[in-house]
């Protein structure tokens, strides 16, 4: 990919709404250094400095921001919807969760976790897709049955 077009890319992402939202899901973190004057995002302490092992969950884009490369200030664990258990519902029959109810940006959300380097990385990767193929299957049986039974969708 040419210098260009990454920038055209990320010009795009940056007035995307539907990337917005979905930075501004909150991921589970677990402090690894003392954090000075943040101690008030910590709920259930009255300390002005967060302290390490403290776990808490912070946007993305702050823990984007707070895990990477260059520092490892927190280290971020995946959401409960993209850990081994799901995936394993997921694996199974992926039709049969509520993809909304775990978090209105599930591909959006979940692509952006891939930036994390996490272990099971890959994993998650490949269930994204996996589930997006099986529902877009699944929903596309559902509407060729329609258009043959003379039943049309309400829109």
């Amino acid at each position: 990919m040419s210098q260009s077009s990454a920038s055209a890319k990320a010009s795009e992402e940056y007035f995307s709404l539907g990337d917005i939202l979905s930075t501004q899901e909150k991921l589970p973190c677990k402090v690894e250094m003392p954090i000075h004057r943040l101690g008030y995002l910590d709920l259930s302490s009255d300390d002005d400095t967060l302290r390490p092992g403290t776990k808490l969950e912070l946007p993305f884009w702050l823990a984007g921001s707070l895990c990477s490369r260059r520092r490892h200030i927190v280290s971020v664990e995946l959401p409960r919807a993209y850990r081994e258990n799901y995936r394993q519902v997921f694996k199974a029959d992926p039709n049969v969760v509520d993809l909304h109810k775990l978090g209105p940006y599930f591909y959006g959300f979940g692509s952006h976790l891939l930036s994390f380097n996490h272990p099971q990385a890959s994993d998650v990767a490949n269930s994204l897709v996996r589930v997006g193929t099986l529902c877009l299957r699944h929903d596309g049986y559902l509407m060729s049955r329609s258009v043959t039974s003379g039943w049309v969708p309400y829109v």
